[in-house]
């Protein structure tokens, strides 16, 4: 099953379930000047220069206080820092540029770009950061906040704040694109008002503007230089920031592709990308009102130039490569690329939508996630369970290889592919398990089948994944003992450590929650 439009609102972030036929500019300059928003727009001269690595400075002004009291955000909070970490908010403006392509956009990724159009903007951040410098580890991950579902979500930072916590980096978010901040200026879709964190929170957040997306790559360049900064107000004060790596999920990912593609060569800000949930193609980088172009212009398959100067790593799950289609995107590692594959993995699941809330780093996430009798439709009330399944820790996984690769010049084990069929299908074993890929032991010594098969539960369901709890039969055949199912589990998690696929901390609490598990005789 295939819900419409689901792919539209991963790709834009800006359409859910079916919308009007209405063209997207005409909409969204529509409800700029209905909102008094609409942006003063300024073509740049060819061959303009803004400023070194032609990327501006940002003017900083925070930490930003008022309204509810608190930044409007759906991720995880930083509860497991236990406080060592805090929590700040700050605005950030300047003059924005757009890009136009110079010649055709080929598959190979290999772009060129020019500046296109200026526009003023003011958008905020979100910055997680060790109070005390001697816990800094010098890294800062700034994560593209994802807007499919029509507002801000720290997807990345839901999925990975125990690692980065543990490891002792610093976090920013950023409403990169308009529906986070303005809502329906950019939205197409009836279900989605316009508003945005203006509408939320109009105290805090009423003097924020967004130009629209075309500028949201420029914006995103200026953050690193923000994150950098040492002069007051300093996003992250007085830590010694060193690298700045981008991250993001999903319709994040797609426009990560983008800049690594076409931005990136021009801009040079960034240290590294964690590319997390791609489709096969990538995110437009205009749009028809600036320079003629919309995603329809854009490669259906899109890969990541070979001549990239700093390291990029995709991160797959199964659905990533069927439903969203980037099995046409694989390519073969190079040295400054990587492609994990990850096997029992959906696009979302169990963990983003409720249990990685929650996950204060103590195990509890781990024993929820193998406990059979925890598998559900989860808070979206999917009408069959949704993938219970390894992505998050094998993303732990990723993103501490990513900064050591940034760091030392060390890159990440090579990763095997998940098998597909001539049909281009994941392969499965009769149990409906994945073959190949990136091996946890969720999947080698399963008590449920996790797949990324869509989910025909109703709405987002579809990216969520499956997940199938094995009978009391079939768990009494796999292991006859307790004993038979906590050392076979044992030795898997022990190999996906070997391998570089799981950290040690996450092992250990997968071990302890196995042996907690009342399988076997």
């Amino acid at each position: 099953m295939r819900l419409p439009g689901t792919k539209a609102a991963l790709k834009g972030g800006s359409r859910l379930p079916d919308s009007p036929s209405m063209p997207r500019w005409m909409i969204s300059a529509a409800t700029a000047l209905a909102l008094g928003t609409a942006p003063l727009i300024v073509r740049v001269p060819a061959g303009a220069s803004r400023s070194a690595g032609n990327v501006g400075p940002p003017t900083v002004t925070g930490p930003v206080t008022g309204g509810k009291g608190a930044p409007t955000l759906v991720s995880a909070g930083i509860d497991a820092a236990n406080g060592t970490y805090s929590a700040e908010e700050y605005f950030l403006e300047g003059t924005a540029t757009s890009y136009a392509p110079v010649g055709q956009l080929g598959t190979d990724g290999e772009w060129k770009v020019k500046a296109a159009e200026t526009a003023p903007y003011k958008t905020r951040i979100v910055v997680y950061r060790p109070v005390q410098r001697a816990d800094f580890n010098g890294t800062v991950f700034v994560e593209w906040f994802n807007v499919t579902a029509g507002f801000d979500t720290g997807a990345d930072w839901l999925s990975t704040h125990t690692e980065i916590i543990r490891s002792g980096a610093a976090w920013v978010g950023v409403s990169a694109q308009v529906v986070g901040v303005q809502g329906g200026v950019e939205s197409v879709s009836d279900e989605l008002p316009a508003g945005g964190i203006k509408a939320g929170d109009p105290e805090r957040y009423g003097s924020l503007s967004h130009p629209g997306d075309p500028f949201s790559y420029d914006i995103f360049s200026q953050v690193a230089l923000a994150a950098r900064q040492r002069k007051e107000p300093a996003p992250l004060g007085d830590l010694r920031v060193r690298r700045v790596i981008a991250i993001g999920e999903s319709q994040a990912a797609f426009r990560l592709v983008t800049y690594v593609n076409a931005i990136q060569p021009r801009a040079h800000v960034f240290d590294g990308f964690l590319i997390h949930g791609r489709a096969g193609g990538s995110a437009s980088l205009g749009a028809s009102r600036t320079f003629g172009q919309d995603d329809r212009d854009m490669p259906e398959t899109v890969r990541i130039r070979r001549d990239i100067d700093v390291p990029v790593l995709t991160f797959q799950t199964e659905t990533d490569l069927t439903f969203l289609g980037s099995i046409a995107s694989r390519q073969r590692d190079f040295p400054n690329s990587r492609l994990w594959e990850v096997a029992g993995a959906a696009h979302a699941d169990a963990y983003i939508a409720g249990i990685g809330f929650g996950d204060a780093d103590t195990g509890a996430a781990e024993r929820t996630l193998l406990d059979p009798a925890a598998i559900s439709g989860g808070p979206l009330g999917c009408s069959t369970p949704i993938n219970s399944g390894p992505s998050f820790l094998v993303l732990n996984a990723a993103l501490a290889h990513l900064d050591r690769w940034v760091t030392s010049g060390t890159p990440p084990p090579r990763a095997p592919r998940l098998e597909t069929t001539v049909d281009g299908e994941i392969a499965r074993d009769d149990r409906g398990i994945a073959q190949g890929g990136i091996r946890t032991p969720l999947v080698d010594v399963p008590v449920a089948t996790n797949n990324g098969e869509p989910n025909d539960g109703g709405s987002f369901c579809i990216l969520f994944g499956t997940s199938k709890p094995f009978d009391a039969a079939t768990l009494a055949e796999l292991y006859p003992t307790r004993e038979d199912f906590v050392r076979a589990f044992d030795a898997a998690t022990d190999k996906a450590v070997k391998a570089g696929f799981l950290v040690e901390p996450d092992a250990q609490q997968l071990k302890d929650a196995a042996a907690e598990l009342p399988i076997g005789g």
